[in-house]
């Protein structure tokens, strides 16, 4: 006996969900202890299945639909015809109509129903959880080739398995919904590691903790492999030297506790030569008002188009 497993990724369009999926594996690893042979139907992006359409009950004995609500609609009734001679078993469905007038399996294991509720079985799925990496990504400007550099990150994320943060720190107009310091700090310390080309990606990362993958947009290197370097930090690359080996060998390595522990140096190192600089603020407020360069400043202003208001006599 030959038996289909089916659900609402079996259908274009049915807005399936992980959960789904976590309960597909499931009945999949039941029906393999149980030594039962079976399919799963599966759409596009989902692959290594059968297409549910060119299916005929003949062929599927048993057929196991999985997971989701199950009401009186088009798809309903399409999968009821097309395996209305199979034995029918429902798993981790919620079935919104009272049973008594409304059940089309031969066996049903529901989620919740009119006569009784159960936890959803995703809890039983063996987790395969991913690292998390935080995309800190800066915009186009004229030093820069950004467009090269965000290549390299689209080719990382496209052919590595890991779950994706878009973090902007920009507050000015923020792409990714923050909407203070602290929400943009927050996000990057919960991170594994970051995928960054901002400078402030960079430090705000190691502050916390988090390894940082850094592409200095500009060729050669600019400000950001200089502060890179400021604070001893080995993962930077500038886009003219940079290769996706290279880039994806940097990415594993900042996934270990071993880049945890450096990038916690790396911002003490780092905070430890700041230490005196606020001695050396307070000597120049101190020295304000005894020498300026104003017309100095005023002269490269009106260069570019300043004109000195006027003074009104007192």
């Amino acid at each position: 006996m030959k038996a289909l497993v089916a659900g609402w990724f079996s259908y274009e369009g049915s807005d399936f969900t992980a959960g789904d999926l976590l309960a597909c594996d499931v009945v999949s690893g039941w029906l393999a202890e149980a030594n039962v042979p079976f399919d799963i139907a599966v759409v596009p992006p989902l692959s290594d299945g059968v297409d549910i359409h060119t299916l005929y009950s003949r062929d599927y004995p048993l057929v196991i639909f999985v997971c989701g609500p199950f009401m009186r609609n088009r798809w309903e009734a399409d999968f009821l015809g097309q395996f209305a001679d199979s034995f029918l078993i429902g798993v981790n469905l919620s079935m919104p109509f009272p049973l008594r007038e409304w059940n089309p399996f031969d066996v049903l294991i529901e989620r919740d129903s009119d006569r009784l509720s159960r936890p959803d079985i995703s809890l039983l799925s063996p987790r395969s959880l991913l690292p998390v990496v935080g995309l800190c990504l800066c915009e186009p400007y004229d030093e820069a080739d950004v467009a090269r550099a965000n290549g390299f990150v689209e080719r990382l994320v496209r052919t590595r398995a890991m779950a994706c943060v878009p973090i902007d720190t920009r507050l000015d107009a923020n792409a990714t919904g923050l909407r203070s310091k602290a929400e943009v700090e927050t996000l990057l310390a919960r991170m594994d590691a970051v995928v960054t080309t901002r400078l402030h990606g960079t430090v705000l990362s190691l502050r916390n903790g988090v390894p940082a993958v850094v592409i200095d947009p500009e060729p050669g290197g600019g400000r950001i492999r200089r502060q890179a370097e400021a604070l001893g930090w080995p993962f930077v690359f500038s886009v003219d030297q940079l290769q996706d080996a290279v880039l994806a060998s940097a990415l594993d390595r900042c996934l270990t506790p071993e880049a945890r522990s450096l990038a916690r140096r790396a911002a003490t190192n780092g905070a430890g030569r700041l230490r005196d600089l606020q001695g050396t603020f307070a000597a120049a407020v101190g020295a304000a008002g005894r020498t300026s360069k104003r017309d100095e400043r005023a002269a490269f202003a009106a260069t570019l188009g300043w004109i000195a208001p006027s003074r009104e006599s007192g």
